[in-house]
């Protein structure tokens, strides 16, 4: 597959992934009134479930036979370090230089991205 189809696809995904995040946020800290923290932690989490799905089978196809165990766990260090590197930047904005939650909470997203496809691409799905 051509890099620009592989980016593309994790575009789409991510763009999907990044609309699951943000009503989540908005459910939580607007309607239930639950701090943005606890509220940013929920929403990665519902979507890695919906982005490991999309990377193992659309964006990142292998015929290398693999275990999903194996896969599942290095999603899961990939995880880690692209939402350790989006929530550090969320609290320097937020906290180190009082930007408005929900800019920050966008703002984020971009960290996330890519710090999350270099390392899905070399580590969790290598070709």
């Amino acid at each position: 597959m051509k890099e620009s189809v592989r980016i593309f696809r994790f575009a789409v995904i991510g763009t999907l992934n990044a609309l699951i995040a943000a009503a989540t946020v908005w459910i939580m800290m607007d309607e239930c009134g639950i701090n943005y923290m606890l509220s940013n932690v929920t929403a990665y989490v519902l979507a890695q479930i919906h982005n490991f799905l999309w990377c193992k089978y659309w964006i990142f196809p292998t015929s290398r036979r693999t275990s999903v165990w194996r896969q599942v766990l290095l999603f899961g260090v990939a995880f880690g370090l692209a939402y350790g590197s989006q929530f550090l930047f969320l609290i320097a904005l937020v906290e180190g230089l009082g930007c408005d939650e929900y800019l920050a909470q966008f703002l984020g997203l971009f960290v996330y991205g890519g710090v999350n496809f270099l390392m899905n691409k070399r580590v969790t799905f290598p070709s």
